[in-house]
């Protein structure tokens, strides 16, 4: 889901979200004589005593737990610091303009940020670089004033053309001292829905002079860290004589108060990474991204971890790595295997000099019999309670055989192949014992369905590297009772009820419920076309005296207009693309939610009760404004490094995606009439040309890494709705494909809510493929076009004259909107 209504800030001022100061309720007027002195980076900070009771507990709540979030790569014991050293040198473009999160849908309008700068400074720090960070705004704004005016005039003023670009970080030479005491760089990068990312200097790349000043001052510093303000992986290649390093990530709110409070030892880094962060160059996926029309999934389930360990690549940071400020040591005391579930208890202590959290994962090792198989996937994890030196905790681990079966194309059946399945358990894919070998002794059918989605025009990866030999001798050996796992056949014939209510109004009527409440003009095009919630992305028409259910956007906390006014027709925000001018003499009236971690950064904890007190927050806060559907939470998978909307997603693994997105969906629905519509659905993985782009993959491929944290998500958590995707798969728009929609998603996953699509525009261009039509959606049970528009409501009619639509499809697909507003209601 997209909100154009941040292009023309998003996009001229380089997209970097800084939430401006609280303005108490002012007329249109008032407010505009205040404005020019709100959105410099240097005035983001507001009194708490202004906050809502709710803004506070939020922002503490999620204080306990960020330094979770964050990932420590590598250390030489010089940090923390403590508290008595309160003098420090700050450099690098995160200082100031420190990312919160990224642009898009996935920024959320919170009443006030600090930049990382500002925490220091707060804390009681002497920042000793007030003059180099003097001019490197001098020297940054004069590049983004040129990036921008050459930007305008490339895209001729196509607002969509700029959607998402990004200022590559600029070279610069400006004096700064080399030895010290204590120094931090802070490297930021930012990117966005609408635009990926590039492998140049700036980006994926470090500057010439980033790079230059990192190594000179970890040369001629005691101690000194570098710090990652960054919503994914940057190429650290070349580094190897900096012994500090720091993903700081995007955290939200209090992203620059966390990086205070763990050099300063307050707090300690205990997350632990969810994608793999190495040389660019090593990536399998490079060269099939970014294609404009089509994108060819030929790594095929080598994705991530899974290539890089079953071909043993050497990368510089695995998945699942991280350090902390203290060691642990793990050994297994037990396991067992009951029925098809496995489970393993393991030993936790602490053997270093600081408190710390561990995490614990599961792998498991197919043996590959009949089909290829990665050397290894994740199948659970565990994070230990905070301990303190030479204290200890048992975790206990466990996952059923079956959950992971894999998927053999040429019999459509999720197989469990004859042989004998090791399970291992670590703190990264890299470093894991042996704990288990379960032997089966002939191929068990688990679930037997239907090819569905398709086939490509090459055949997958399969790696020519043999596996890894390793000793098992002493490892305990279980056998798997076959008679423990039923086999399940899907039949695709599910019956959808339809409303008696809705067969009682008209057919206009019944087209309306299922093409969004849009507006004349840009902003139902932009994601601000609802009436009811300022800022929000939409809602259903109001038909038959029913109240329309609002949606908003994520997936980083609520998205809504923080300025806004209200007229007869309704709420408006202030200030987006698109967005009506403002009336004079208006009250303006302000609204503030509560920033979260980019999802990356929630993954990184690997703790899902943090995920769902994320959930809790939103849930609470879409409860006071009165939102029915947040647009999020988002879970595609890292396939690409280079995608420009990943800081919104989880990992490169599916197991993590859809274990997170679960437990943010649990803490979201424990509210009253507050649901989730995870998204996008399916294989949404790069930012070019995302309407009209072609994921062409397996079956296999996308069985087992697109579609399967979806699976889990819906299976575990129930999500009220789910958003489709752009893209087409294999030539077809999921919001179009029946077989994705129905076939899978609603017979195969059991899910029973809403499918909507994502905010659908028509454009030009040269393009392979058409873009979706309302009609085509509805057919295949879709159940609501948004943001809608007249066109898309005729079209609707049209097909219903000339035959194409029956009736009784458009009621299936109004009767599951009309029954949601009527849950709503009570």
């Amino acid at each position: 889901m997209k909100l154009y209504n941040i292009i023309l800030l998003a996009l001229v001022m380089i997209n970097l979200v800084l939430a401006n100061p609280i303005k108490n309720k002012s007329t249109n007027n008032e407010s505009a004589n205040n404005e020019s002195s709100n959105n410099s980076a240097n005035d983001t900070t507001s009194n708490t005593s202004d906050m809502n009771q709710y803004e506070i507990e939020h922002i503490n709540t999620l204080d306990k737990y960020l330094a979770e979030c964050t990932v420590l790569l590598r250390r030489n014991g010089d940090f923390p610091i403590g508290k008595k050293n309160k003098k420090i040198y700050l450099y690098g473009n995160g200082v100031r303009k420190t990312i919160k999160g990224g642009t898009g849908s996935g920024d959320v309008n919170s009443r006030s940020f600090d930049t990382i700068e500002q925490a220091f400074t707060k804390a009681g720090y002497e920042i000793l670089t007030k003059d180099y960070l003097d001019e490197y705004d001098k020297i940054y704004e004069e590049a983004q004033t040129e990036f921008n005016n050459n930007l305008w005039k490339n895209s001729s003023g196509n607002f969509f053309a700029m959607m998402g670009a990004i200022m590559p970080e600029p070279d610069y030479d400006i004096p700064y001292e080399k030895e010290g005491d204590v120094a931090v760089f802070v490297l930021s990068r930012v990117s966005g829905e609408g635009s990926d990312r590039k492998p140049i200097k700036g980006d994926v790349y470090l500057t010439d002079t980033e790079r230059k000043m990192v190594l000179d001052l970890a040369k001629g510093f005691k101690k000194f860290m570098l710090v990652l303000n960054t919503g994914g992986p940057v190429d650290l290649s070349g580094l190897e004589d900096v012994k500090n390093i720091l993903v700081l990530s995007q955290l939200g709110v209090n992203t620059s108060k966390t990086l205070v409070d763990i050099i300063a030892g307050d707090k300690y880094p205990s997350g632990k990474l969810a994608t793999t962060w190495t040389k660019y160059e090593d990536y399998p996926t490079n060269e099939n991204f970014g294609d404009n029309d089509d994108t060819d999934y030929k790594e095929g389930v080598y994705v991530g971890y899974r290539y890089f360990d079953s071909v043993n690549a050497d990368v510089m940071y695995p998945f699942g790595f991280g350090l902390g400020y203290t060691d642990f040591e793990f050994d297994v005391k037990s396991a067992k295997l009951v029925g098809e579930k496995f489970e393993v208890s393991v030993s936790v202590k602490n053997i270093g000099k600081f408190k710390g959290k561990e995490v614990l994962e599961l792998y498991l090792s197919k043996p590959g019999t009949t089909i290829d198989e990665p050397y290894q996937i994740l199948v659970n994890f565990a994070k230990t309670k905070e301990l303190k030196p030479n204290k200890k905790q048992t975790l206990k681990l466990s996952f059923k055989l079956s959950d992971f079966a894999s998927y053999d194309e040429k019999t459509a059946t999720y197989i469990l192949d004859k042989g004998k399945y090791v399970v291992r358990v670590g703190n990264s894919s890299r470093n894991t014992k042996p704990c288990g070998i379960i032997k089966v002794a002939s191929k068990i059918n688990v679930r037997k369905v239907a090819n569905k989605l398709g086939k490509p025009e090459f055949k997958d990866f399969v790696p020519e590297t043999k596996r890894k030999q390793e000793k098992l001798n002493g490892v305990k050996e279980f056998t798997l009772k076959t008679s423990s796992i039923k086999q399940e056949t899907i039949d695709y014939d599910k019956k959808y009820e339809i409303s008696e209510e809705v067969k009682a109004l008209s057919n206009e009527e019944k087209a309306k419920l299922v093409i969004g409440a849009y507006k004349d003009g840009n902003e139902s095009v932009i994601g601000n076309a609802s009436i009811t919630a300022a800022g929000a992305a939409g809602e259903t028409a109001r038909v038959a005296d029913l109240k329309p259910v609002v949606m908003a956007d994520g997936p980083a906390g609520l998205r809504l207009s923080k300025d806004y006014y209200i007229d007869e027709s309704g709420a408006h925000g202030i200030g987006g693309y698109g967005q009506t001018e403002t009336p004079k003499d208006v009250e303006i009236l302000h609204q503030y939610t509560t920033a979260i971690p980019i999802g990356t950064a929630i993954a990184q904890s690997w703790n899902r009760k943090f995920a769902e007190l994320c959930g809790d927050i939103v849930g609470s806060e879409m409860e006071i404004f009165k939102i029915q559907l947040w647009l999020a939470p988002a879970l595609n998978i890292h396939r690409s490094i280079l995608c420009g909307r990943n800081f919104e997603y989880y990992s490169e693994d599916p197991f993590i995606s859809g274990a997170f997105a679960s437990s943010i969906t649990q803490g979201v629905q424990k509210h009253n009439n507050t649901y989730v519509t995870i998204k996008h659905f399916a294989a949404n993985n790069q930012e070019t040309n995302r309407y009209f782009s072609s994921s062409n993959a397996s079956e296999r491929a996308l069985r087992e890494i697109y579609l399967k944290g979806f699976e889990i998500a819906v299976k575990e958590a129930n999500p009220k709705a789910i958003m489709t995707s752009y893209n087409l798969i294999n030539g077809i728009h999921t919001s179009e494909s029946k077989e994705l929609t129905s076939d899978i998603l609603r017979n195969e996953f059991g899910f029973d809510g809403i499918v909507m699509t994502d905010w659908v525009i028509k454009m030009g261009g040269n393009n392979k493929y058409s873009g979706p039509i309302a009609t085509n959606v509805v057919k295949a049970t879709g159940d609501i076009y948004m943001p809608g528009s007249k066109s898309d409501y005729e079209n609707i009619l049209e097909s219903l004259d000339d035959g194409d639509l029956s009736v009784e499809e458009l009621e299936i697909s109004a009767s599951r909107i009309y029954n949601l507003a009527k849950e709503l209601e009570i």
